[in-house]
């Protein structure tokens, strides 16, 4: 049967479909990160990331500073939902050879077992070695093919199954180690190091703020702790690092040094933390326990700034797994003389931690909710100009977008509790004056059109905005007085 031909309806009505671009996400102000020393990830590669303390376990050991770290970061509740770890490469390092991820369906015994004879030619440190005999017909898991690889190294080199891949490692560090140009065989290619591979050079080693500031090009972390082996130059080095970065973070000490407690001691890191007023910076004092203050990390990435009432002081909060300080008074007053918090026991049978306080005197919630609440707004600010199909425009219709859009921004900080209404004692602008209430919380002033410079209007900037915000803060004393009449 023949179809007689027929125009189509969007000769008449044409209608197509224009998509917005994806909104840019908010920063994770949850993601914190572990840097320790061990040979687990090579410098390259510099940060994983674990969804739990199970795999930690798998690739550092369960001895190890990344595990420890780990345990208490993992230990805290509500229970964070992941972790990065990273490396700090404190002596130098390996060049290393990773080959390509296996499959599943080349990860079968049973096609090493046939392999009695392989081998394979490659360079270590630039010099040609060549593998041959290697017999893994007796072999039952892929652990001992690569313990049979590495003795066909002959101590120039070994052979790592790292659950995906198989990794061979020169035995020399600096900047001469390397592997590379491996042959292809049945061996290699069953190995995956035929093809589809990558090269990490031998580097010598790094300081601290060195390796820090390699973290710092990756984005996908906030709170920083070091594990054991770093000085006290270290840390002061670092929490300088940090308190200028950008975009930007914090960093936890946790320090076992009695002068802390000693209120006549100026010498201790707490002290001199302090004098230099960082306020991306905290120090916890433990005597027992070297990780104390990843504990505090972790109870801040549980919190959700995108829910309701979720900000929280962290005063009062349990460290678990820290033993708690048993104080005497004076020891309590040094402590907090050089904001330094500690995890004390209390004569009513109870441990908090206290006092919840950045080096330079900030309140560590407020920094961690500050920070969230600027990335807010800029990620907002964004959005509202990325996802616009047209243009936001330098009017009245274009300012009152960006005041909208401000405004369900700090809506957000209202709602999670960072900010509530209050009295405003800071300085007067726009039609704010001192002593004026904020009854929502915050106030918003766009500097009026007509007073924008017009050199500023033709590079097409919106005039200045200016923020008030009342922290809603947390009550951490109370003085009470009982007036008795008889």
């Amino acid at each position: 049967m023949s179809v007689s031909p027929r125009l189509p309806v969007s000769e008449v009505v044409n209608v197509t479909i224009e998509m917005a671009p994806v909104a840019a996400a908010l920063r994770n102000f949850g993601a914190m990160l572990v840097l320790g020393t061990s040979d687990v990830i090579d410098v390259d590669e510099r940060i994983r990331t674990y969804s739990g303390v199970e795999a930690i376990a798998a690739d550092f050991g369960t001895n190890s500073p990344e595990y420890s770290a780990a345990v208490t970061f993992f230990g805290q509740s509500p229970h964070p939902s992941l972790l990065n770890v990273g490396r700090w490469a404190k002596t130098a390092t390996s060049g290393l050879l990773r080959g390509r991820m296996l499959a599943v369906s080349e990860q079968q015994i049973s096609d090493f077992e046939k392999i009695t004879a392989g081998g394979f030619t490659l360079k270590i440190d630039g010099a040609s070695v060549t593998l041959e005999s290697v017999d893994l017909s007796a072999e039952s898991n892929l652990n001992g093919v690569a313990t049979q690889i590495t003795n066909a190294l002959s101590s120039k080199g070994t052979c790592l199954w790292d659950g995906t891949r198989f990794v061979i490692k020169s035995a020399s560090t600096g900047t001469t180690s390397s592997v590379s140009d491996v042959s292809k065989t049945d061996l290699s290619t069953l190995l995956g190091l035929d093809e589809g591979t990558s090269r990490v050079s031998g580097a010598p080693a790094e300081s601290l703020v060195d390796a820090v500031t390699a973290c710092l090009d990756f984005t996908n972390w906030y709170g920083l702790f070091v594990c054991s082996g770093w000085t006290e130059e270290d840390a002061l080095s670092v929490s300088e690092l940090i308190n200028a970065a950008s975009p930007s973070r914090i960093v936890a000490w946790t320090s076992e040094d009695t002068g802390e407690m000693d209120s006549t001691d100026s010498t201790s890191l707490g002290a001199k933390l302090k004098a230099r007023g960082y306020n991306r910076t905290f120090e916890v004092f433990s005597s027992t326990s070297d990780t104390a203050s990843a504990s505090v990390l972790g109870r801040m990435s549980t919190i959700n700034f995108e829910g309701s009432n979720t900000t929280l002081t962290l005063k009062f909060k349990q460290l678990p797994g820290v033993p708690a300080e048993n104080l005497r008074t004076s020891q309590s007053l040094a402590l907090r003389s050089k904001n330094v918090n500690v995890f004390a026991a209390f004569q009513n049978d109870t441990s908090i931690f206290k006092e919840g306080v950045m080096s330079g005197g900030w309140f560590i919630d407020e920094t961690h909710g500050l920070d969230w609440m600027q990335n807010r707004v800029e990620t907002d600010l964004w959005n509202l100009l990325y996802t616009s199909n047209t243009k936001i425009g330098q009017d009245e219709t274009g300012m009152t977008a960006i005041l909208a859009t401000i405004n369900k921004s700090l809506d957000a900080g209202v709602r999670n509790g960072l900010i509530a209404p209050g009295v405003w004692n800071g300085d007067s602008f726009g039609s704010l004056e001192k002593g004026d209430t904020l009854t929502t919380g915050y106030y918003v002033y766009i500097q009026p059109l007509e007073e924008q410079a017009q050199s500023d209007r033709e590079a097409r900037k919106a005039p200045p905005i200016k923020i008030a915000i009342k922290l809603k803060g947390a009550v951490h004393f109370i003085d009470c007085t009982l007036t008795i009449n008889r």
